[in-house]
Parts: C-alpha cells; sequence; structure tokens
C-alpha cells in the first residue's frame, strides 16, 4: 500500500533551484473539467509512481489544475533559428516544467506540461494545444522509444474540457512528457544573444553535471559540452535515418543538449524512400527534407559553438579555431554510426575470413541498395525487413523489389559480400530481423487512430499503441499495420505543427 503520507511527486528541482533567471514563474489558468485519457503505466512505474493514486489524481495534477506538492512550475527561456532565421526570445509558450524527479535508476527526468496554457513567451498564442496532436507526440514517442532511439515520452494524456479554436473547434488537451532534460540549443542562444556570458558560463557548468558529469574536470568546460553535443547528436540523426524517420522541424530550439528526440510536432515517417521527402507543411522549401536532416544538425551545432565561443578561448580566433576543431568531427563520427547501423540492417560484420571489412565496399553497397529503392520507388521499411527473406532462400521474397533484374544484380554482390562472413544466412536472418522493424508509426494508420480518437473511439489508438511496443516481431493479425499507406494518401499527406 502507498503511504498517504507521502507526496505522489518526489520532486528535486536543480533547474529552478540553481538557475535563477533561466526560466518565468507563473500561474497556469487550470481548466474546467480535466479528464485522464491515457496514462502510460509502464513509465509511471519507471519514474517510481503508485500508478493507482496518479490515475486517480492525474486529470488535475497533470494539466495544472491544481499544482502537485513539491512542484515548482516555471515557463523555460531560449532562443533559436527557425527555418534558418534567429528568434531571440521563443520559450515555453504553451509549456511548463513542472519539477524534476528522480526515476527507479537514479535518473533524473524532467516532467512537462504541453498544453498548460499561456505563459510570458506566449508571443500572442492562446498556450493551448488540442487533443490530436497530443496523442501525435503520445504514440510517436513511444515508437520511437521501442525502436530503441533516444526521445521524449509521454507520461499521460488529459483532456482539459475545453474547446480550442483552430480550424474549427477541437478538444483541449494537456500532455505530460518526460525527459532527461529540455535543456536546447536555443537555451544557450538565449544568452549568448544578450552577451550575458556568465550565465552561459553557469548553464555549461550546469549541463555537464546533468548529463556528462564525467567531463565536469575537463580543463575547457565549454569545448568539453561542445564534444558531447555533437557526439550525442550525430548518434541520434543517424538513428532517424536508419529508420526512416523525419523530425519536420529542427530548429536550434528543438535540439537538445541530451541528444534525445524532442517535439514531435510535423513529423512522419517515411514510406516510399526518397531523400527530398517532406511532409511538414511548414517546411515548404524542403530545409528539413529526410536526406538533409544530418547537414541540418551541423548546422545546429555550428550555432551552438557560436553561443560558446567566448568560453572556448579568451582570443577571438582562436577560440573560432577550437569551434571548426570539434565541429569537423561531427561528419566522420555520423557516418560512422550511419554506416555501422546499415551494416546491422545488410546482415554484415566487420571481421571477414579475409581480414577487416572495408568502409568503402560495404559503404557502396549500402549507396547502391539505397539507389535501387529510390529509382524503384520502393517502401523503405518494407524493404529492408524483406532482406532477410532472401538471405533466408525465400524464392518469392525477390518479388517485392520492383525490377528483378536490377535486385538480383545487387543481390549477388550483397551475397558474396556475406559469405566472405563464414557464417549461416538463417543466423544472419536472424540478427537483421533484430533491427529492422516490421512496423513503424505509417502515417495514414496514425491518422486513421487520431480521428477516430478525436471523435471519442480511443480503440484504434490503443491497438496503433500495441502494435508498436514490439516493432521487430512480426504478429499474426497485424498485416495492415505493416503495409505502406496507399499512393493516393501519400502523395497528399501532409503533417502539421499542432499549433
Amino acid at each position: 500500500m502507498p503511504d498517504a503520507t507521502q507526496p505522489l511527486f518526489r520532486f528535486d528541482n536543480t533547474y529552478v533551484n540553481e538557475l535563477e533567471g533561466f526560466f518565468a514563474r507563473f500561474d497556469p489558468p487550470g481548466f474546467p473539467s480535466p479528464r485522464l485519457v491515457l496514462l502510460n503505466e509502464a513509465l509511471a512505474v519507471e519514474l517510481g509512481l503508485d500508478v493507482a493514486t496518479l490515475r486517480e489524481q492525474a486529470g488535475e495534477l497533470l494539466s495544472a489544475t491544481r499544482i502537485p506538492e513539491g512542484a515548482n512550475p516555471v515557463a523555460q527561456a531560449y532562443a533559436g533559428h527557425q527555418f534558418g532565421n534567429l528568434s531571440p526570445q521563443l520559450g515555453d509558450g504553451r509549456a511548463l516544467l513542472l519539477g524534476e524527479l528522480l526515476d527507479r535508476h537514479g535518473k533524473r527526468r524532467d516532467l512537462h506540461l504541453k498544453g498548460s496554457g499561456r505563459t510570458p513567451f506566449s508571443r500572442g498564442g492562446d498556450g493551448f494545444a488540442t487533443l490530436g496532436p497530443v496523442l501525435r507526440e503520445y504514440v510517436m514517442g513511444e515508437a520511437m522509444h521501442h525502436l530503441g532511439i533516444p526521445t521524449t515520452r509521454a507520461l499521460a494524456a488529459v483532456t482539459t474540457g475545453a474547446q480550442v479554436r483552430r480550424d474549427g473547434l477541437l478538444p483541449g488537451a494537456v500532455l505530460a512528457r518526460v525527459a532527461q532534460s529540455h535543456i536546447r540549443v536555443g537555451t544557450f542562444q538565449f544568452f549568448a544573444i544578450r552577451d550575458d556570458h556568465e550565465k552561459v558560463r553557469q548553464l555549461v557548468s550546469y549541463t555537464l553535471a546533468r548529463h556528462f558529469p564525467e567531463q565536469l574536470g575537463a580543463d575547457n568546460q565549454a569545448v568539453a559540452l561542445l564534444r558531447e553535443a555533437i557526439r550525442v547528436q550525430a548518434n541520434l540523426i543517424a538513428q532517424w535515418m536508419l529508420v526512416g524517420f523525419i523530425h519536420g522541424v529542427m530548429n536550434t530550439d528543438n535540439m537538445t543538449l541530451s541528444g534525445e528526440t524532442i517535439d514531435y510536432g510535423p513529423c512522419a515517417f517515411m514510406d516510399t524512400y526518397h531523400p527530398g521527402t517532406v511532409f511538414s507543411s511548414i517546411d515548404r522549401n524542403g530545409r528539413y527534407a529526410y536526406g538533409n536532416q544530418p547537414g541540418i544538425g551541423q548546422w545546429n551545432l555550428a550555432r551552438l559553438a557560436e553561443a560558446l565561443l567566448p568560453l572556448l578561448d579568451g582570443d577571438e580566433k582562436r577560440a573560432i579555431e577550437i569551434a571548426q576543431e570539434e565541429l569537423a568531427a561531427y561528419p566522420v563520427l555520423y557516418m560512422t554510426r550511419w554506416l555501422d547501423g546499415m551494416r546491422s540492417k545488410l546482415g554484415l560484420t566487420t571481421q571477414l575470413v579475409d581480414g577487416p571489412a572495408s568502409d568503402e565496399e560495404d559503404g557502396t553497397l549500402v549507396e547502391q541498395f539505397l539507389g535501387l529503392l529510390e529509382v524503384q520507388k520502393l517502401d523503405f521499411t518494407s524493404a529492408f525487413r524483406g532482406l532477410s527473406r532472401v538471405a533466408r532462400g525465400e524464392r518469392e521474397a525477390s518479388a517485392r523489389f520492383g525490377d528483378a533484374a536490377a535486385f538480383d544484380a545487387w543481390s549477388q554482390g550483397w551475397l558474396a559480400r556475406l559469405a566472405r562472413q563464414n557464417e549461416a544466412l538463417d543466423d544472419v536472418a536472424e540478427r537483421m530481423d533484430l533491427v529492422n522493424p516490421v512496423y513503424i508509426p505509417r502515417n495514414h494508420k496514425v491518422e486513421e487512430a487520431l480521428n477516430a480518437a478525436v471523435a471519442g473511439d480511443l480503440a484504434p489508438f490503443m491497438t496503433l499503441l500495441e502494435v508498436l511496443a514490439r516493432p521487430f516481431e512480426e504478429r499474426a493479425g497485424f498485416e495492415a499495420y505493416a503495409e505502406p499507406a496507399p499512393p493516393v494518401f501519400e502523395e497528399t499527406f501532409q503533417t502539421f505543427c499542432g499549433t
């Protein structure tokens, strides 16, 4: 039995206690009749929360209608480059940080609400969210988590009882999400723009202590932080690319120092492979297209380096040199992580009977396969998953690759490369199935589930969550969730930011 004398949330709020001036305090308005729609019980247990008590109180507590004991709600300050243009003041315009929790493993997590109302940073917005975008972020975060990709996660979705005007009136909702932190590149930019180098220095030390404590003793903490940020972002974006994920709005205020995926607004997963794939309605020039994401990652990190310049070295010229030296590591780190991931997807190992594998040879094999997918307009996820069937010798498996002659020409080289590993192809295929998902959040299935949920039927959404919780395991009855969208859907589908 839970101890009724203990608060439900045991907050330990270092951000607010140590970083005065990095946020704005405010009193959220609350809502007329908040109601819990969905609770992530597994995450609640991981956070050490009593699930039964949380389920009873989540409507009020996770909409900020009633502030939980120990919480200290604030809107965090940050700036950001939005589609390449600097906005010196953004901040949490419809969100608040309730506080920080230590989970069962001693890991610090932010508890953060999205859609809780206007803040001092709202810039004319209403500060609210609607049920559809809240549930989209919920399902996308859970999908990424189960794919093994660093991400923020939803703890709960709550309806507010209020109507929100968008294209008509829609049911209002609040997302309660959890992250290692919400420190963004834009957080550093906010103070750098104002030449508040002491605040930047303070934020550097805090971020290292929170995310990279082993670097606190570094000769230069700012250099150490930049290096770690480059490392975790190279890893994150490589993982996006390996599953066909398109973030859709890679502004600097949407890049976290923790290396987690954050702010699932106009995001989507790619069906038909093409590097230029864009779904976001606000990305009119394709700045954040699938194939541009690695380069944008480096561009964003360069903005972080600019914010840190005065701390990298007292001599501006030398500071720029240091920044350039550190940033030069990004493409190498990214390509290494991406190629390693692609090798796994193709069943390749680096230890061969005739010596170490060649990066150039394997890279060419990967690029040839991607070129085949692009020319044949094949589904990215299904194509990679189907390769294990080919490895097992299933005759009909090659049919899914369109031009049989083109695929056979490529597969001969691929199978010859596998033969040099001197292992059974069944073992190779089994290993491939552990990294190539059967199920991703297919855009048409996500839209079906969201439309039904907004109309009052949560069952399709719950089924979708069940499917995505085991993405690598092919299961009877879920075949439709592995199929790409019909062409007519894919040709017209757009995503929206939800604001």
